[in-house]
């Protein structure tokens, strides 16, 4: 018998059901045979550039060479990676950076050929002693924010990357055709193949190409696959898929690198997908200077792991998930496009009733050697809608921030409408988060009167229709309706909405939630006047991953000063920026915390894991750092990455503007929803008698106080950070970092 159009495999569990529907194949043993490769690779693929590498191994967490891939021109060079490079960019994004920064010009869009998908990993990457060291940093120029984007993926493309010999991968030009770049490190080759017949959304594309390359069954393990889908093709908020094999489930998995369009680049380039083939891992392939300190901290971590998750996080049964119910507890679940905090039905997306949907018992580590197992996964869930409707497939999270954005943000409470569209976000190749926030302004647009039916092509897109918002989505894979203008993103439907004269600007911009650009992920930030300057000063626009400082800031009130929120806002960003230069998750640093980190003298820091990680880079790199040097490594590639955004005319005050909604109440039903809140914080912060004065009065005043307070801590948090009251870094301060290298010195001179 033969597949059915639309499916390629038949991926058994242990109770020998199908994820995917298909036939079955007579001849099972010869499935994934070599000789069956070749016939599929010239069914589907025709070679048309190969070029051989010398191998060399790595040599304490570095190849010294990256390699630069033109699609357009088909060249393909290797580059080395000199002494400097690795001591003022260390690796990951900060090898990114410097290689996007040397490749374009400051007027680069994000679709010329010019413009380049850079892939770095980071000394750590790969290692499999300690938890969480799998990750890649993807840099680009975006489609959403015309500066560039970084997004931190897990799977195994990264780490097999590093391990056919290349520290960073470049990816330029642009090809009218479509194309399929392999790496494999068991010919030492990198080929450029045109494809022939090859289903377009990941689940699909990932698992034929994994069967392709895939020179046994049991090699499935050793390939990794990255891409995007059909809705990246019709959207400004494509993303990629990286994949890794799951060997207790014997299916093919997704994580993505979801911020900020880069998989519309990739599709935009003419790339179907990447493929990184390695020999296997095993040992110590980074060739560490100290395996045996890596391997102690890797044992206790693990052992806290085993002990305390339970107690803590639950991560190991819930994932992110864990975090819906507490940020409904503490009024931060988004809410009605971030209008609310909380919600009566927030019991029905409750972290147990996720619990119950992941499958549980199995490892589920997006890299080997990770003991969080956090990447949950619903298994044999059959789909209700769209193209793949009928189809029982595993369903990669919901993670927090999903189970947020496809959900609360849109004002549905249904888990089964989370999970379904997680599924078809993943696959269609756009991102969970902008679409969830592009969501929650459409329905409050359409409830504000601004969108209606006509405008939406009769679609009613009020807040909690599920059935609407999914083929919202589903239209945006085709390219149509207003599906294609949702695929805009927040800022660019604001200006469309405006220019039509459909709504005030003013209100539309309070109430759109993105910043330079990028949506807001999903906290709501009013009363946390540091976790606005968290979301709004980033560099590439509104993710959580430079800082959140809610709890610190709002629930436990441990930096109520303006210098004090300032040095949170330095020292957080700096060293989160560090697991992007080093290819390593965040989640062990401080998600599962040991028993006496409570008592420690800096328990947000989580000393001792803290220190875990400059023992383990130490062992790694033989250098030695303090967790000082830890701060003192981000702040270069940080700073250079401030100041890429202004050579590209942005990266200045202005840009660090937040909209309103974030700090406050817009409109009267938010104002009302908290009114004891904000009338009792007119009387204590103000002076003022609520019972005097008006609705409006109230509201107007609460504004004034707000945007003032916000003004004062970008202040603060720019002298903190040596740079001007415009946000532009100092010459002093690149001085004293060592980054006063002369192409940085000719953007920020002009504006002292």
């Amino acid at each position: 018998m033969k597949y059915i159009s639309l499916f390629f495999s038949c991926l058994n569990l242990k109770n020998g059901k199908c994820l995917y529907i298909c036939e079955p194949v007579h001849n099972s043993k010869t499935n994934h045979t070599k000789s069956m490769n070749t016939e599929e690779i010239n069914k589907s693929l025709k070679l048309i550039r190969e070029y051989k590498y010398t191998p060399a191994p790595i040599d304490k967490g570095y190849n010294n060479r990256t390699i630069y891939v033109n699609v357009g021109d088909l060249r393909i060079v290797e580059k080395p990676v000199s002494q400097q490079m690795k001591d003022k960019f260390i690796g990951g994004k900060g090898f990114g950076l410097r290689l996007l920064w040397d490749a374009t010009k400051p007027d680069t869009k994000w679709n010329d050929p010019d413009n380049e998908i850079v892939i770095g990993m980071g000394p750590l990457c790969g290692i499999t002693q300690y938890s969480g060291t799998g990750k890649s940093l993807v840099v680009t120029i975006s489609p959403q924010t015309d500066v560039v984007i970084d997004s931190n993926v897990g799977g195994y493309f990264g780490p097999f990357l590093k391990f056919c010999g290349f520290d960073a991968l470049e990816l330029q030009g642009k090809t009218d055709k479509e194309v399929v770049v392999v790496f494999d490190e068991t010919r030492d080759v990198v080929e450029i193949y045109e494809t022939l017949d090859l289903p377009q959304d990941s689940h699909l594309l990932a698992e034929k190409l994994t069967e392709i390359f895939a020179e046994e069954e049991g090699g499935r393990k050793n390939v990794s696959v990255v891409s995007a889908g059909t809705a990246a093709d019709h959207s400004l908020i494509g993303m990629l898929n990286f994949t890794f094999f799951d060997s207790k489930r014997k299916v093919v998995r997704l994580k993505q690198a979801g911020r900020g369009g880069i998989g519309t680049v990739f599709r935009n380039k003419g790339i179907r997908a990447l493929v990184g083939k390695t020999k296997g891992v095993k040992g110590n392939l980074n060739n560490v200077v100290d395996l045996d300190a890596i391997m102690e901290r890797g044992r206790r971590f693990n052992r806290e792991m085993r002990e305390l998750d339970d107690s803590q996080a639950e991560m190991r049964t819930k994932g992110t998930a864990h975090l819906t119910n507490v940020m409904n507890d503490y009024d931060l679940f988004p809410t009605n496009n971030f209008k609310f905090g909380s919600h009566p039905d927030a019991y029905k997306v409750h972290s147990n009733i996720y619990k119950e949907k992941f499958t549980q018992g199995v490892p589920d580590g997006c890299w080997i050697g990770c003991n969080m197992s956090c990447a949950k996964g619903v298994d044999q869930y059959q789909l209700r809608t769209g193209p793949y409707a009928g189809s029982k497939v595993i369903v990669d999270g919901p993670e927090y921030e999903t189970a947020a954005s496809l959900g609360s943000c849109a004002g549905i409470f249904n888990v089964d409408f989370t999970i379904e569209a997680n599924f078809y976000c993943d696959t269609y190749g756009v991102c969970t988060i902008s679409w969830g926030t592009i969501l929650g302004f459409v329905m409050e647009c359409y409830e504000a009167g601004i969108l209606n039916e006509e405008r939406t092509g009769g679609m009613k897109l009020n807040f909690g229709n599920a059935e609407e918002a999914m083929e919202l989505l589903h239209q945006l894979s085709r390219g149509e309706g207003f599906g294609k203008i949702a695929g805009m993103g927040v800022r660019k439907m604001k200006e469309m909405f405006a220019a039509k004269g459909w709504g005030d600007p003013g209100f539309l911009q309070d109430i759109g939630m993105e910043n330079k650009g990028l949506e807001y992920s999903q906290y709501i930030s009013k009363e946390s006047l540091a976790q606005q300057g968290g979301y709004a000063m980033t560099n590439k626009g509104p993710q959580h991953d430079e800082a959140w400082l809610i709890f610190m800031d709002m629930v436990n009130n441990q930096i109520p000063t303006f210098e004090k929120k300032a040095e949170a806002l330095h020292y957080f960003p700096m060293f989160r920026t560090w697991f992007g230069l080093q290819g390593l998750c965040k989640l062990p640093w401080n998600d599962v915390e040991p028993e006496s980190n409570a008592t420690s003298d800096e328990p947000a820091k989580v000393p001792e894991h803290v220190d875990n990680y400059v023992t383990i880079y130490n062992a790694v790199t033989g250098n030695k750092i303090d967790k000082h040097d830890i701060i003192r490594q981000s702040e270069r590639v940080y700073n250079f990455q401030r100041i890429f955004n202004i050579r590209r005319g942005y990266g200045l005050r202005k840009h660090d503007a937040q909209p309103y909604r974030a700090a406050g109440p817009v409109t009267q039903e938010e104002y009302l929803s908290r009114q004891d809140r904000y009338d009792k914080q007119l009387a204590e912060l103000q002076g003022m008698d609520p019972a005097k004065m008006t609705l409006e009065e109230k509201m107007t005043a609460t504004r004034k106080y707000r945007e003032d307070r916000y003004e004062q801590l970008l202040d603060a948090v720019y002298f903190r950070r040596g740079w001007t009251k415009n946000g532009v870094p100092t010459i002093e301060h690149l001085k004293n970092l060592g980054m006063d290298l002369p192409e940085l010195m000719e953007v920020v001179t002009p504006l002292q």
